[in-house]
């Protein structure tokens, strides 16, 4: 029995493999960086997260050693039992101040990943008398979020603001959630916020934004998509994460006090689990130091000159760029084998840049998924264009080659 059990999953991931899905672990042995060593070789990355480079920043790494020296190596147990520090105390008044000039009577609370906050989000919120209004595109743990919940789903288009409005119109439930991911991590384009919460507003529901990957990056200091777009109101709650930009780990969700003290008292994925290192809460708060202040500003603005830069440089001939100002800047190539192949030829090339494939991203959309990092210098960017714009020259002339063949 034993054996045809096995033999059932390898079957299973051998269909996988076939269909270009197959997905592999790489073992990076220095820091987080643009140069990096991975699996032994040398590589040139854009593939990480660490949109500000902080990753690494000396700053950051000494708190996280004087962390460990005040607070030892783990919590010890659940938030709720003795696993809450000074430091977590301490990390979470500081966030709350940092987002909350775009919220009422914000308090914040840490999660040790933003997966968990998401979860955590819509499983104490949601319920059999909720009705959940979910983007087409959101991210997993926003989809896995709203299962959990066990609300009633409808998923409205992406970016569809008449859609929703039309099912929040119709909807009779006692509770409303509106969830959306702030920037959307495989496309690159930002949610419209500003009508999405105008929508709510007129229909008495939350809006729930995950700006994992706007949080440090975008609007007055970091501050996040709501403050990019100028928002506040007490019916917005926000999940941020703290292991892209703010370079450590973690992830928190700021909103009014009640709804805060509403997760405290019903969010299983916060209630049953262990608290982080207090160390890594102790970082963060360096971290926040470097965001809000004079060099987080000009590292946005490096930022911004390199995505600027890149967008300029990057004319294609037959792949398709998705129009993104943000870090994350997609490539789209079609099959996942042509994806596939495409990161390998840049592999070849000593440089790093993954192949996202369905379910991740649509089918028939298998993409190169670039992302720039304030740590990159404008030679890095510039071998990347060169390397990009070949390999896409090349599939274009090989289109045309194919299209002209007889058959």
């Amino acid at each position: 029995m034993s054996a045809a059990l096995l033999q059932q999953l390898q079957a299973q991931l051998e269909s996988r493999a076939a269909q270009g899905l197959h997905r592999r672990r790489r073992t990076t042995e220095t820091a987080c960086a643009p140069h990096v060593t991975v699996d032994g070789r040398a590589l040139l990355a854009f593939c990480s997260n660490d949109y500000l480079g902080l990753a690494a920043h000396p700053a950051i790494v000494a708190a996280l050693q004087e962390g460990a020296a005040l607070y030892g190596a783990g919590s010890g147990a659940s938030h709720l039992i003795s696993g809450h520090s000074r430091a977590h105390a301490l990390l979470e008044e500081r966030l709350a101040a940092f987002v909350g000039p775009n919220l009422v009577q914000p308090r914040a609370l840490t999660f040790s990943t933003g997966y968990m906050a998401n979860l955590a989000l819509l499983s104490a919120l949601g319920g059999p008398d909720a009705e959940l209004f979910s983007e087409a595109v959101n991210h997993a743990s926003l989809i896995d979020g709203a299962r959990l919940s066990r609300s009633a789903v409808r998923v409205f288009p992406h970016g569809d603001v008449a859609a929703l409005e039309a099912l929040l119109a119709a909807s009779t439930a006692a509770t409303r959630l509106v969830v959306t991911d702030s920037v959307f991590s495989m496309d690159g384009d930002l949610a419209p916020l500003p009508a999405l919460l105008a929508a709510c507003e007129r229909h008495g529901a939350w809006l729930i934004v995950d700006d994992a990957h706007g949080f440090g990056v975008l609007g007055e200091q970091g501050r996040g998509a709501l403050s990019h777009f100028g928002l506040c109101s007490p019916q917005l709650i926000y999940m941020g994460t703290l292991g892209k930009a703010a370079g450590v780990a973690g992830a928190f969700v700021a909103a009014h006090e009640l709804v805060i003290e509403t997760l405290v008292q019903r969010a299983r994925p916060y209630i049953y689990t262990t608290a982080a290192p207090p160390a890594v809460a102790h970082a963060l708060l360096t971290s926040l130091d470097i965001i809000g202040g004079t060099e987080g500003d000009a590292r946005r603005a490096h930022l911004a000159h390199l995505i600027a830069r890149f967008d300029d440089a990057l004319v294609l001939r037959h792949w398709r760029r998705l129009p993104s100002f943000t870090a994350i800047q997609p490539v789209v190539i079609g099959a996942n084998a042509d994806a596939l192949a495409a990161s390998a030829a840049l592999d070849a090339q000593a440089i790093w840049v993954p192949a996202i494939r369905p379910p991740t991203v649509a089918r028939g959309t298998a993409r190169l998924r670039i992302t720039l990092s304030a740590a990159h210098a404008e030679p890095d960017l510039d071998r990347l264009v060169v390397a990009v714009r070949a390999l896409d020259a090349a599939s274009a002339s090989s289109a045309t080659s194919s299209s002209e063949t007889p058959s």
